[in-house]
């Protein structure tokens, strides 16, 4: 049966192509979320791109016949309304007076006047929904992609059965070939793989998959003096450094908890392919930029002044990598004197669209605050040669337009799970200290 699909203004501030998502039921856009719209157009943040777009949509729609009537989305596709409410909400629901008032007075007008169709109304707003289930409206979530639940996010690890023989092989000769149905479903393209044997769980081997050859493959051996003097310090640490130096995974995605070692991983490996191996003209750094509770308001300076404050932890981690000792730390060595050597950029996220950036190695940290149109911006920037790696929690999320399902960094993960050219991997265990491991965990 045809549904009738009500849509709250956050959902196409979201996502303005959620019109064209109901496949053949039809969508209706109450006249005030129109009014909501209009207060967002001149914005210049995704939020006004957004809302820009919306409108244009509308507009080609209106050209076709009258809103008010209904006008087809597609061929295959439902009808598009805008409707106003003839009635008010229940007394005590609300005095009509929001615009949250009027748009659930719509949904609630609509339900009653079109008895034959279930009416559905859809909003991210959490108490919106459960308002509009008192006043008796099914409400649900947008959900674009039916995501699932962040605990059920694709670890980038697999667990495979085999028998005793095919670990020794594996040993002996640094790879197994998939065996189909023996082994069950190949995992994604650069998975990493523990081959456990089935007749003793003890006995097991760690690897990852290679599409390309079919098989379990060895993992690169890090350096025995370390990546910048950084040993891995768990089997997903290992994992995160095999990605970070392979030069044929162009794009990375790490999750984690804080002090799990994400980002100074990622340095670590960008420069030491950067200043070491010389496989790049130089490492880029950026992440975006949300404070964490009250703001301290505007900052003085240069661009590189006002980004300071935000980028201090990633010059905390290089001067770690560094090992400045502290008489050379009085001495002024410091971060500065690989930017002032061209090794090091610090990028502010605001100013790369239009960019192509080739032959260097990109690391968007904090990537869990980013949209999924900022994150395809910024990925759609990359040139030849260049790799990049997101880093990020997406528990931490300190972006109020997203949330721990639909943000840049999960986003990412969820479409590139199947790709040749990308990986992932979540880190679990945290290194920073023990102190931050137990609040991780309690807090």
């Amino acid at each position: 049966m045809k549904k009738n699909f009500v849509l709250d203004t956050n959902v196409l501030l979201h996502d303005p192509r959620s019109i064209f998502g109901f496949e053949e039921n039809d969508v209706v856009v109450p006249i005030y979320v129109i009014e909501e719209i209009d207060n967002f157009k001149r914005d210049l943040s995704t939020l006004g791109r957004n809302a820009r777009q919306v409108s244009r949509y509308l507009d080609e729609f209106r050209m076709q016949g009258k809103l008010g009537d209904g006008v087809p989305i597609a061929p295959d596709k439902g009808m598009i309304r805008v409707l106003l409410a003839d009635k008010k909400l229940p007394h005590g629901a609300g005095e009509g007076r929001t615009t949250d008032d009027k748009i659930l007075a719509v949904a609630l007008d609509l339900l009653e006047k079109d008895k034959g169709r279930p009416t559905v109304f859809v909003t991210k707003d959490t108490n919106l929904r459960i308002r509009a289930d008192a006043l008796g409206l099914h409400a649900e979530d947008y959900d674009v992609e039916g995501l699932a639940a962040l605990d059920d996010l694709w670890s980038g690890i697999s667990e495979i059965d085999v028998g005793p023989e095919e670990v020794n092989d594996f040993y002996a000769s640094g790879a197994l070939a998939w065996a189909g149905e023996a082994h069950g479903e190949a995992p994604p393209p650069n998975a990493f793989v523990v081959l456990r044997d089935r007749t003793n769980p003890q006995h097991s081997a760690v690897g990852k998959y290679s599409a390309a050859k079919q098989a379990f493959v060895q993992l690169i051996k890090s350096p025995k003096e370390g990546v910048w003097g950084i040993r891995p310090r768990n089997k997903e640490q290992s994992f995160a450094l095999d990605l970070l130096l392979n030069d044929e995974v162009r794009l990375v995605t790490m999750v984690g908890k804080a002090g799990t070692g994400k980002t100074l991983l990622a340095l670590a490996a960008g420069l030491q392919r950067t200043m070491e191996d010389g496989v790049y003209q130089k490492l880029l750094v950026s992440r975006p930029i949300f404070p964490l509770g009250r703001d301290i308001g505007y900052l003085p300076g240069s661009v590189e002044e006002k980004l300071n404050p935000w980028m201090q932890p990633i010059f905390d981690n290089v001067e770690y990598l560094m090992n400045l000792s502290r008489s050379e730390k009085k001495a002024g060595r410091g971060y500065h004197e690989l930017l002032d050597l061209g090794i090091l950029e610090i990028e502010p996220l605001t100013y790369i669209r239009g960019r192509s950036i080739p032959n260097q190695y990109i690391i968007v940290d904090e990537a869990q605050n980013l949209t999924p149109h900022e994150v395809k911006t910024i990925i759609t920037r990359v040139g030849d040669g260049t790799k990049i790696v997101l880093t990020g929690d997406p528990y931490q999320i300190d972006n109020p337009y997203v949330d721990q399902t639909n943000n840049g960094l999960v986003h990412v993960v969820n479409r590139f799970r199947q790709e040749r050219i990308a990986a992932h991997v979540t880190l679990s265990k945290g290194e920073r200290s023990e102190l931050a491991e137990i609040a991780a965990n309690l807090l």
